[in-house]
């Protein structure tokens, strides 16, 4: 009895602070610039992107950047007002149409240009955006975003771009919302002629300048979201490889700094290894095209797209740690597997508002597990994804606020990749589990997606009712408690501290044989073969666990 009352304490508290951080988060205040970085504006709303060209000179002595964007889009329903996000203390200084000056309200971190010509639906036109100054500087990258300005062992200059969640537009003018990926794009990059820059897609040419500098031209022929375009300048040097994939032959190239060569020759056999297992667990690599690259840079790392970059110190781990506890985190590099996982997701499915990111950081999350798995055995990457639950937090909901930029928990990568894990334990067959992986990045082949985009998908292909589980995981705060009582050769058990609806089946081990059992809100019982069975949980489901 006293265990029982215990429990419904801390049943009580547990709810007591989920409605608590839901409140706060229904309290918080968001500002216009908020939503004029977070929504789809009327100035957003009317036009496509079609193509960029970045045409920029970076000044590594002045930390400075000074350039031009030009900007490709297609009428979708005519007007005369576009908007164009830069933050400050860079300035969007000029934009033209045709080379007609036209007239710029400034509003903060938005920039309204009014268009002269007219915009009929279907045109296909170009305004070219001009900006200078110095830009935010990252002073944690990647998570607080900016440009990371360092020197390398050497004395050289060592740059880099890292902006998910602060936006694209904190280093370059752009319609920074994740709605709309632009088709192609041209990265043209002026750096002193010592120095190399590495961007996205394809080397197309470099040119010589007049004033002892060099411009590094990049194309990229595949649609990226706009925090996946980067640059990264340093005095590298390149080494690659060509690997037979499910699409022919991936150009897979690596710039690393000169005195890390050696080292880099060595690490960088993970990529290929990545490759081959996400290959498998998630279908063709999504930009052939543009090959894939590995880029050191002066900060942990980040999952450009075809330029992903790694500051992991040329070790296994995360630094050397491994953050499932297992001991299976130690046999791999956790920036090369983690951050080229994003490639599949994350570049190319891609969420429409950061509130969704979980679609990007819990697929990706389960993705390590899933490189375990493919080399070392499904039960080793069992281990390593369930270890990794001592680092979920259930401060506040996974999803976040829409509209205003603003993500949710950082439990989408632990939490979340558990809660893929305990739905792969509910379809009962691995190849039916592949294939769903597979078929989310054909179905959403280079597209922006929702969370009801992803969760409908899984829900029809599957034929599970998972609709609970996603709002349970995702939308509270609430670990399932699965609560039993063997007796008289019975178990008894239910649900609690979940969501009302709540029905996820979960399997047991009754002498060491598995039964599948579907609890719900309330006490249920069934039969066990003897009065002294021995009943335990699948520690596979990410669940709380209370045997009375």
């Amino acid at each position: 009895m006293m265990k029982r009352n215990l429990e419904r304490v801390f049943t009580f508290v547990t709810t007591l602070v989920f409605i608590s951080f839901i409140t706060n988060i229904q309290a918080q205040e968001f500002s216009r610039q908020d939503t004029l970085r977070g929504s789809i504006t009327p100035e957003r709303a009317w036009w496509d992107l079609v193509y960029y060209h970045l045409d920029i000179t970076v000044h590594p002595e002045s930390k400075s950047i000074e350039g031009k964007n030009t900007v490709r889009y297609k009428v979708i329903d005519g007007t005369k007002r576009m908007q164009i996000d830069l933050q400050a203390p860079l300035e969007l200084y000029k934009a033209t149409q045709n080379g007609e000056e036209l007239t710029i309200d400034h509003e903060g971190n938005a920039h309204f240009i009014h268009l002269k010509e007219a915009q009929e639906k279907g045109d296909v036109k170009e305004v070219v955006v001009y900006y200078r100054g110095v830009p935010v500087e990252a002073v944690r990258p990647p998570w607080d975003g900016g440009i990371t300005w360092r020197k390398d062992e050497m004395g050289n200059p060592f740059i880099a771009s890292s902006c998910q969640g602060i936006g694209a537009s904190v280093w370059w003018p752009c319609k920074d919302h994740m709605y709309d990926e632009v088709d192609s794009m041209m990265i043209s990059v002026n750096v002193p002629k010592e120095l190399m820059n590495i961007s996205n897609g394809r080397l197309v040419k470099v040119e010589k300048g007049k004033k002892k500098t060099k411009t590094y031209h990049w194309f990229v022929s595949n649609p990226i979201n706009n925090y996946g375009v980067n640059i990264n300048i340093g005095n590298y040097v390149h080494f690659g490889e060509k690997y037979e994939g499910e699409k022919g032959t991936l150009d897979m190239d690596y710039y690393v700094l000169e005195h890390n060569l050696e080292k880099a020759k060595l690490q960088f056999k993970d990529a290929r290894r990545t490759i081959e297992a996400f290959e498998h667990w998630f279908g063709p690599y999504p930009f052939y095209e543009d090959s894939y690259k590995l880029v050191e840079a002066p900060y942990l790392g980040m999952e450009h797209q075809s330029s992903v970059t790694y500051g992991n110190g040329y070790q296994n781990g995360y630094r050397g740690r491994d953050l499932s506890g297992s001991g299976w985190g130690l046999k791999f590099d956790f920036i090369i597997v983690h951050e080229s996982g994003h490639e599949w997701f994350a570049n190319n499915i891609t969420y429409k508002d950061i509130a969704d990111m979980w679609v990007h950081e819990s697929f990706t999350n389960y993705s390590e597990g899933l490189f375990v798995e493919h080399f070392y055995g499904k039960e080793a990457g069992a281990e390593y994804v369930i270890g990794t639950r001592s680092n979920i937090q259930n401060d506040i909901p996974v999803i976040g606020p829409y509209d205003v930029n603003q993500r949710g928990s950082g439990d989408m990568y632990y939490k979340g990749g558990n809660m893929l894990h305990t739905i792969r334990q509910l379809v009962k067959n691995d190849e039916k589990w592949r294939q769903l992986l597979r078929g989310l990045n054909k179905e959403f082949y280079h597209q922006t997606v929702t969370t009801k985009q992803v969760e409908d998908y899984m829900i029809r292909e599957l034929g599970l009712d998972l609709k609970p589980i996603f709002d349970q995981y995702l939308r509270t705060t609430m670990v399932p408690t699965f609560e039993y009582i063997v007796k008289d050769g019975k178990i008894h058990f239910k649900w609690n501290n979940c969501v009302k609806y709540f029905n996820m089946p979960v399997k047991i081990w009754v002498d060491g044989k598995p039964t599948w059992l579907n609890p719900v809100n309330e006490w249920k019982s069934e039969d066990l073969p003897l009065e002294s069975s021995s009943v335990e949980v699948d520690p596979n489901f990410y669940i709380g666990i209370l045997n009375y």
